[in-house]
């Protein structure tokens, strides 16, 4: 793993912030780009991408800390910075689904400010966010963030004692989670590219994109590894938060895609 690519005397270049920011120059660049055709005014979105980015940020961060109040007992200036948290080894302390969920608050609000057609918008974005999660979960890889159960399949990472994964789980073959989520994100952007030449109505490809994601994240929750406080039971089974959101916004996205049809 390299949490630190390198280092400039002090200054040290983290992977999984890299990553991150890499993802939201191309994500801004290809969304300007995609919106033109669309005939939506490019400065708007770019405005629209500055507050994306700002809401990214602090939606991951609070939810990180909510679902993970006892770290910072002591430390509770550490909960306003994204990227430290209670003195945990290369932790960056951020929960991506609370990034997408106030993202696409975000979203709404800016566009009925500036009387933006939300749904032919929201489609613009669509394949940028798969496009985020393929390139972001790879620094999360690096990073030794985010990670999975123990397994024994051929794959599986054994993470130093530098990482989180390793710090939390010393010395074991672990599920690449990381991985996972950023084959995901491809897959997703992929197929909703492949759809947008058939797009049928407008915001078609935004529900499919929920849809899909919800799948994927509810699934891949199964095999990464959480800690109790963001786990809960019902029906005596155990499901994560992150799996509620998940579930939550396939249903959203079926609910818009079977609407939007029949309006059409």
């Amino acid at each position: 793993m390299h949490p630190v690519l390198f280092k400039i005397g002090n200054f040290e270049i983290h992977s999984y912030g890299l990553m991150l920011a890499i993802s939201f120059l191309i994500g801004i660049y290809w969304m300007m780009h995609r919106a033109s055709k669309r005939n939506i005014n490019r400065n708007q979105v770019m405005d629209l991408s500055l507050i994306v980015v700002l809401c990214a940020i602090i939606g991951s961060r609070a939810l990180y800390v909510v679902t993970h109040l006892e770290e910072f007992k002591g430390h509770w200036l550490d909960m306003i910075s994204p990227f430290q948290s209670s003195g945990q080894i290369g932790l960056a302390g951020l929960s991506m689904m609370g990034g997408i969920v106030l993202s696409v608050i975000a979203i709404v609000i800016f566009c009925r400010i500036k009387k933006i057609n939300i749904l032919v918008l929201c489609d613009v974005i669509a394949p940028v966010f798969g496009l985020g999660l393929f390139i972001t979960r790879i620094g999360c890889f690096f990073n030794g963030c985010c990670f999975g159960k123990e397994c024994n399949l051929p794959w599986g990472v054994v993470f130093p004692l530098t990482s989180p994964a390793g710090y939390t789980l010393q010395g074991q073959s672990l599920h690449p989670t990381q991985l996972y989520s950023s084959l995901y994100g491809l897959l997703i952007m992929v197929v909703i590219l492949v759809l947008d030449r058939k797009r049928k109505f407008d915001g078609f490809l935004l529900s499919v994109f929920f849809m899909l994601y919800g799948i994927a994240r509810f699934l891949i929750d199964y095999v990464r590894y959480y800690e109790e406080s963001v786990q809960f039971s019902i029906f005596k089974s155990t499901f994560t938060i992150n799996q509620a959101i998940s579930f939550i916004m396939f249903l959203v996205g079926l609910v818009l895609f079977i609407i939007l049809r029949n309006r059409k």
